[in-house]
């Protein structure tokens, strides 16, 4: 495949790295013979993007900020498009991707790099505004950062220089994992090193506070709003009688999403016959998936939904929370509501299918002593990191845990809440009730105090203490 332009050779296409529908696409290949990535911009703000893209380059470029070379700016040769193309860097990766496979120091190294090259942005009076570590670059030989995407590169305002740093930063922050907080306090300290600016531990709390607020907000933001629109990963179809959202890497046609019910009616793939709910495995798209259809009860019960969101839309949303968080749950597929206008009537749910045993399955098959304390572990830092994201799940029985290759997967998603109103009686509530499980257990359930008292004694000494003892599990 080739992009063709004008007055300048052809672009000989190896990959589509990414593409974000009607407006650009990102390409890895060779131009000139020499390994390039590229950008195509196409759709009704095409020069708007592309212009952007190339005025932000340019000035990472003037402050000398490490960024790819560009090495050709111009239109393509079909009509109203325009292309970027920027030198590749060899044996590289980025951030995002770095960040996710290192060790724990090894990220915390990383971070390090990153805050020094905001800090050199910011001292070139510069802001990236679409700060995600997947725009920054990691060179395996020199571990050198190179900044990318042009496009959300903008100069400081005059008059609030301080708050946009101090924004970004935290920004910066929000999208490590949310136990790397702690590193918070040592991290600010290194950025006042880097840009001269005077140390407080009042300050370094004060980011530590704007981070969570900017994480809960571009959480809300993607999964209570951006999933249920046409978006980089979701499909969204909708008509008088009927509203689609299909993840874009789940391949389907969408007539076979019409009649899910044929599904649900086989009773040799049915999981669940409740009176709420509906389960049955399936497979689609040449994928083993969970279809669960959620019941109308009856006149008064169907009445109550009609304007409340779904809860097929509620465990949508939470699981593309759920993803973002880096909590494992099994990945979301699509949504299907039947509706009357705006009025919701029977909705569904389609997630993949995990083939694997829940947490009491696990425990009971598992005779190791070792393993279960380390997978006890890893069920505990879940219900922690679900903590420090102030995440309450709401109906944690076994069944809606599993345990996949040692590490558990959060099912049944629709009564999850983020962010709410007395959050730690909500947290002490899932604690309480994941204990239930082992109350005829004495060993199993040592082991797990023994899991919960070793992982929140990180909250800190009073905080996590107090929170167990409600729970009664210390």
């Amino acid at each position: 495949m080739q992009i063709l332009l004008k007055n300048a050779p052809p672009i000989e296409v190896e990959v589509v790295v990414r593409t974000v529908p009607q407006q650009r696409e990102v390409v890895r290949g060779l131009w000139n013979n020499q390994a390039v990535y590229a950008k195509k911009f196409t759709g009704s703000r095409a020069q708007k993007h592309f212009s952007r893209d190339i005025a932000g380059v340019r000035l990472l470029a003037n402050a000398n900020i490490a960024t790819p070379a560009l090495l050709f700016d111009g239109e393509t040769e079909a009509a109203s498009g325009f292309v970027a193309i920027y030198a590749a860097i060899g044996a590289s990766q980025n951030a995002e991707v770095a960040y996710a496979q290192l060790s724990k120091n090894a990220r915390f190294s990383l971070m390090q790099s990153l805050v020094k090259t905001v800090a050199q942005h910011h001292r070139a009076d510069l802001i990236q505004t679409d700060l995600y570590f997947k725009n920054f670059l990691v060179e395996a030989a020199s571990q050198t950062i190179y900044t990318l995407d042009g496009d959300g590169i903008r100069t400081l305002n005059k008059l609030f220089k301080a708050k946009q740093k101090r924004s970004n930063l935290a920004t910066l922050f929000s999208k490590m994992d949310v136990q790397d907080d702690v590193w918070i306090e040592d991290l600010y300290q290194h950025y006042c090193n880097e840009t001269g600016l005077y140390f407080s531990v009042i300050d370094a709390a004060n980011v530590w506070a704007l981070t969570q607020s900017i994480r809960a907000k571009v959480s809300r933001g993607y999964a209570d709003k951006k999933v249920f629109r046409n978006c980089t990963d979701v499909k969204v179809t909708q008509s008088f009688s009927r509203y689609v959202a299909i993840a874009r890497d789940f391949l389907v046609n969408e007539g076979v999403l019409s009649d899910l019910d044929a599904y649900l009616a086989d009773p040799a793939q049915n999981i669940k016959n409740g009176h709420t709910c509906t389960i049955a495995k399936a497979n689609i798209a040449e994928r083993d998936v969970v279809v669960k259809r959620y019941n109308i009860k009856g006149l008064m019960h169907g009445l109550s939904r009609t304007l409340r969101k779904s809860r097929a839309a509620v465990s949508w949303a939470n699981a593309f929370r759920l993803n973002m968080a880096n909590i494992a749950t099994p990945m979301p597929l699509a949504l299907v509501e039947e509706r009357v206008g705006f009025l919701r009537k029977r909705a569904y749910f389609v997630s993949e299918f995990v083939d694997a045993p829940d947490v009491a399955q696990f425990f009971a098959q598992t005779t190791d002593t070792e393993t279960k304390q380390q997978v006890a572990l890893e069920v505990t830092q879940l219900f922690y990191r679900l903590y420090l994201l102030k995440i309450s799940h709401g109906d944690c029985k076994a069944s809606n845990i599993k345990i996949k290759d040692g590490k558990p997967l959060l099912l049944d998603l629709d009564a999850m809440q983020a962010n709410a109103w007395h959050f730690e009686q909500k947290h002490v509530k899932d604690l309480k009730r994941f204990m239930r499980n082992w109350q005829q257990d004495a060993a199993l359930t040592a082991i797990f105090k023994d899991a919960f008292v070793h992982v929140y004694d990180d909250v800190d000494d009073i905080l996590g203490a107090s929170l167990l003892r409600r729970a009664a599990i210390a």
